[in-house]
C-alpha cells in the first residue's frame, strides 16, 4: 500500500479500537444486568459470564463503531485539507478511500463469524453457568429445607440429606406420562444437570416405586429419573444457533413436515372411502392445520435468520460506503456532528426497513434471500452519489 493509505489504515484501526473498547466496557454492564434480571443469577455467576458477554454486543456495536471512526479520521483529514493536496497531487480519491473499504470488508467477515460462530458458543458458556447456579439452588435448598418441589412440572423432592452431589434417602413423587402419581423412595440419589439435553438426571440406588392405589412395589437396585429444564434454561433460539445447526433444523422440519401431510393424506383418503365425512371435521384434522401452519412459520424465521446474518454482517462494510465520503463532504463540522447526520437517516430509515423486512420475511410475505439486502441496497446507492460528489469537487 502506498503510505498514505497505510497512514490512513492506520488511523482508522486505532480511534475504532479505541471507540469500540469504551462502547464494549458501556454496554457490558447492561449485558450483565439483563442476563442477571432474566436469569435471576448471584453475583459470583454474573462474574463468571462477563467473557460470554462481549461476543453476543460485538456484531452490534461494530457497525455504528466503525461509521464513526470513519467520520472521524476522514473528517479530521479533510478538515485539514490533506485531502485536496493529494487531489492537487493527482492521487484519484478513491485511493484515499480505499482503507475506510478495506477495514469495511475485514470487519464484514468478522462480524459474520461472530454471529454465526462466537454468539452461540457464547450462549452455550452462559447456559452452563447459568446450569451451575440453578444446581448449586437446588442443591442448598435440599441441603437446608430437605424439600424441594416444582408445582409447575408435577414433581417433588424429600431428602435427609446431602452429601455434596449425592441426595441421602431421597423421596421422588412426580407424574408418569399416564398423569399416575409415582412415589420412588431410595437410599441414594446421584444428581446430574445436562446443559446439551435441558436435564435434570438422578441415579438412584436401592430403589422402591409404588403408585397409589396399588398394593404392589416395586424394587429396583438401579433406577433413572430426568426432569426437564427448559422452563428454568430457557428454550434455544434461532439466533442462538449455527447457520450448519439451522440448516439441519430445516431439513429435520421439512421431513417431519412431509411425513405428517403423507400421514394425514392417508386417513383422510381412508375416511373417504369408508364414508366417515364427520370424522374429516375433527378436532384432529384441525390440529393437523395448526401444526403445519406452525411448521411454516418456524421454517421462515429459521431462514429469515439465515439471511439476516448475512445482511447485518455486511452492514460493516455499506457504513464506510457511505459514511467515509459523507465525512470528507462534511470537513469544517466537528466529527460529532458528521456522525449525528449521517448516523440519524440510518436509524431513521435503515434500522427500521431492517426490522420490518424481518417481520414480512418471518410471515412469509417477501422472500428473505433479497429482502434483507433492502436497507444495504438503499444505503449503497447512496453512497455512489457522495462519492461521485466527492470525486468532482
Amino acid at each position: 500500500m502506498k503510505l498514505i493509505q497505510q497512514y490512513i489504515l492506520w488511523e482508522l484501526a486505532r480511534v475504532f479500537a479505541m471507540l469500540l473498547a469504551g462502547l464494549t466496557v458501556m454496554l457490558v454492564f447492561v449485558g450483565l444486568l439483563r442476563e442477571g434480571t432474566e436469569r435471576d443469577l448471584a453475583p459470583q455467576f454474573l462474574l463468571q459470564i462477563v467473557p460470554f458477554v462481549v461476543p453476543g454486543l460485538l456484531p452490534f456495536t461494530i457497525p455504528a463503531t466503525v461509521l464513526l471512526a470513519v467520520t472521524v479520521v476522514y473528517g479530521r483529514i479533510a478538515g485539514d485539507l490533506e485531502v485536496t493536496a493529494v487531489k492537487a497531487a493527482g492521487v484519484h480519491p478513491i485511493r484515499l478511500l480505499t482503507p475506510a473499504y478495506l477495514l469495511g470488508g475485514v470487519l464484514t467477515v468478522a462480524s459474520f463469524a461472530l454471529t454465526d460462530r462466537a454468539i452461540p458458543w457464547a450462549v452455550m458458556n452462559i447456559e452452563s453457568v447459568v446450569t451451575q447456579a440453578a444446581e448449586d439452588i437446588f442443591l442448598n435448598v435440599l441441603k437446608t429445607q430437605h424439600h424441594f418441589s416444582s408445582p409447575a412440572d408435577g414433581y417433588s423432592i424429600l431428602v435427609d440429606d446431602v452429601e455434596g452431589k449425592t441426595l441421602i434417602t431421597p423421596s421422588f413423587t412426580y407424574r408418569n406420562s399416564h398423569h399416575q402419581q409415582i412415589t420412588v423412595k431410595a437410599e441414594r440419589a446421584e444428581v446430574q444437570f445436562d446443559v446439551k439435553d435441558r436435564k435434570a438426571k438422578l441415579h438412584l440406588r436401592n430403589v422402591v416405586a409404588s403408585v397409589p392405589g396399588r398394593d404392589i412395589d416395586s424394587r429396583l437396585d438401579e433406577f433413572d429419573l430426568e426432569f426437564d429444564l427448559k422452563e428454568e434454561l430457557g428454550g434455544k433460539k434461532p439466533r442462538h444457533l449455527t447457520i450448519q445447526d439451522i440448516q439441519q433444523q430445516l431439513v429435520t422440519l421439512a421431513e417431519a413436515e412431509s411425513n405428517s401431510r403423507l400421514q394425514h393424506d392417508q386417513e383422510v383418503a381412508m375416511l373417504l372411502m369408508t364414508g366417515d365425512f364427520e370424522q374429516l371435521a375433527t378436532d384432529q384434522t384441525k390440529q393437523f392445520d395448526l401444526d403445519q401452519r406452525n411448521a411454516v412459520t418456524n421454517s421462515n424465521r429459521m431462514t429469515t435468520e439465515i439471511h439476516t446474518r448475512y445482511a447485518m454482517a455486511g452492514s460493516c462494510l455499506f457504513f464506510t460506503l457511505l459514511g467515509a465520503p459523507f465525512a470528507v463532504l462534511q470537513a469544517r463540522r466537528q466529527f460529532i456532528t458528521s456522525f449525528i447526520m449521517c448516523f440519524l437517516p440510518i436509524l431513521l430509515v435503515y434500522y427500521p426497513i431492517t426490522f420490518l423486512m424481518v417481520n414480512l420475511c418471518k410471515t412469509g410475505t417477501v422472500g428473505a434471500w433479497w429482502s434483507m439486502w433492502v436497507p444495504n441496497a438503499i444505503i449503497g446507492i447512496a453512497s455512489i452519489f457522495l462519492v461521485r460528489h466527492v470525486i468532482r469537487h
